[in-house]
């Protein structure tokens, strides 16, 4: 650990696990909190709470305000749950604009009603100039877990196979190229979506899936990592069914990036039983925010906690947790 934070510490990658398992966890160890999902489990509820400082804050595919919609509704979708009513805090700089923040406040609206959710609560604070960065959004959400449905690292066995709802790295190429003024052509643009209907879609076709996270922070590499530790089961994913525009494909080979390591903001994982897989494809590709899925590798019958890659020219290389972080300020 260094002494100081750095912009790495919110990766979502090495660093930040470090952070959380040598410094916060620590002071907060239970049962509930120690499941390290995307959401906490309580009773008959799922709770999870996040903040989005992402810049900039407008970008093509949506605003800060859409993603912490979006981020909120997801991590309560993948632990199993309906989302059901979300809280709002505001962290707003003196000077910033408003009318960029009824623009951020309708585009907040809009992904409510498109999730089926109801922002219930909330705050507004404002800061000194210089004090923040325009805005920095806080939220937490609640909804009521589905009957019958337990998603779990611990369900994970040998032979199940691993589904990516769509093309992935299309978020993290979208904040670059609005960062750094790169021209990508009109169909590149941030993934932000609700996806807490595609997921109950799919649950009601499969019960039994095992593990579901959002693909965000830290991406692929990340999540896998993640979802492989907890488990104790290898991960192994084939490179050449990997969905990747090749306009990603293109800014990540300019650039030097691993399309593993980029983030996504309306893309999940599914870790799904084996003779439920094609159901289960066939079921997400009839949403839209599925239509692009594919299955893309398996759980091995190894059990060493690690994700490996079979490479399109055969080989197997192993996908290492990222350590810091490519994009700062993502999500």
């Amino acid at each position: 650990m260094t002494e100081k934070i750095t912009l790495a510490h919110g990766a979502g990658g090495k660093i930040s696990a470090d952070l959380l398992h040598e410094v916060i966890l620590p002071n907060f160890d239970n049962e509930i909190l120690n499941e390290l999902h995307d959401g906490a489990k309580i009773g008959k509820l799922a709770m999870t709470t996040d903040s989005y400082v992402v810049r900039p804050i407008f970008f093509r595919g949506g605003n800060i305000g859409k993603l912490s919609i979006c981020g909120t509704v997801n991590d309560l979708a993948v632990t199993g749950a309906v989302p059901k009513y979300i809280s709002v805090g505001l962290i707003l700089e003196e000077g910033f604009a408003i009318s960029d923040l009824q623009k951020i406040l309708a585009s907040m609206s809009e992904a409510a009603k498109e999730s089926g959710v109801k922002i219930v609560t909330g705050d507004t604070k404002v800061v000194g100039k210089g004090q923040a960065d325009g805005i920095f959004i806080n939220t937490a959400g609640i909804g009521a877990l589905i009957d019958g449905v337990d998603i779990s690292a611990k369900k994970i066995c040998a032979g199940m196979q691993v589904i990516i709802s769509g093309y992935v790295g299309d978020h993290a190429t979208t904040i670059l190229g609005e960062r750094h003024g790169l021209e990508l052509p009109p169909n590149i643009k941030s993934d932000c979506a609700p996806l807490n209907k595609l997921v109950c879609e799919i649950l009601a076709a499969e019960p039994k899936i095992a593990m579901l996270r959002d693909v965000t922070r830290g991406g692929m590499a990340a999540v896998l990592n993640e979802i492989a530790a907890a488990s104790n089961y290898e991960i192994v994913i084939d490179e050449s069914k990997i969905p990747v525009r090749e306009e990603v494909r293109g800014v990540c080979e300019i650039l030097g990036f691993d399309v593993l390591e980029l983030a996504n903001e309306g893309k999940i994982i599914a870790i799904v039983p084996k003779n439920s897989a094609e159901k289960i494809l066939d079921v997400m590709r009839q949403n839209i925010y599925g239509k692009d899925a594919q299955i893309i590798g398996e759980v091995t019958a190894n059990r060493v906690g690690r994700v490996g890659l079979k490479t399109k020219i055969g080989s197997v290389r192993i996908v290492d947790t990222p350590i810091g972080n490519l994009v700062p300020r993502i999500c």
